[in-house]
């Protein structure tokens, strides 16, 4: 069953594939990517910013699903998680934009060569669900991306957004059904208008 912890779990495969893929080089030390805002980046060099739920209804079954002869429940909501994935270099002035494009475009690579997240970055609900979580580059007007880093007084800084889905949250709510044990049929009614 996927639990109300996928959106964390999700968030955490994400981080860890960049993770292996990104240090030592072009990122030193794995802990240098966290998921947090791009606004409290601290020693942080690459910073995955969850600003974005939205329920994915599209080809999605909805209503009920036996769970067991009695019991039925709501199925489960599928969800689309889109994620900020921001540069923080912290190499001298000089080199810092550099050093920021070159981790953008490291992050790049590693996302784009794995379409769907690996079972081994899964945990959790997720990967007891077996999940398949997709990862799109999502093109994003600079406008939206702006409207993000205008809510505080830090300077915009090199990002990109990612998209996950597949992503799912199964209902708690349930009913109880009863098997149908007794039919009762009247034809008295049928055999008077069928006489006319």
């Amino acid at each position: 069953m996927a639990d109300y912890t996928a959106l964390v779990e999700a968030g955490t495969a994400l981080m860890e594939l960049l993770r292996d893929h990104l240090t030592p080089e072009p990122i030193g030390n794995r802990e240098l990517i966290s998921l947090c805002s791009p606004h409290e980046s601290e020693n942080n060099q690459l910073t995955l910013y969850l600003y974005q739920v939205e329920e994915d209804t599209q080809g999605v079954p909805s209503g009920y699903y036996q769970v067991s002869q009695n019991v039925q429940r709501i199925r489960p909501a599928r969800f689309n998680l889109r994620f900020l994935v921001t540069a923080h270099s912290k190499a001298p002035a000089q080199l810092k934009e550099a050093d920021q494009y070159r981790i953008i475009g490291a992050a790049i690579q590693v996302l784009k060569d794995h379409p769907v997240l690996d079972a081994q970055y899964l945990s959790g609900s997720l990967a007891q669900e077996n999940a398949r979580v997709s990862v799109v580059l999502e093109k994003t007007p600079l406008d939206q991306l702006l409207k993000i880093w205008n809510n505080t007084s830090n300077a915009y800084k090199l990002s990109f957004t990612v998209l996950l889905t597949g992503v799912e949250i199964d209902s708690k709510r349930e009913r109880t059904v009863s098997r149908v044990t007794d039919v009762t049929i009247q034809t008295g009614q049928m055999e008077r208008e069928a006489r006319r």
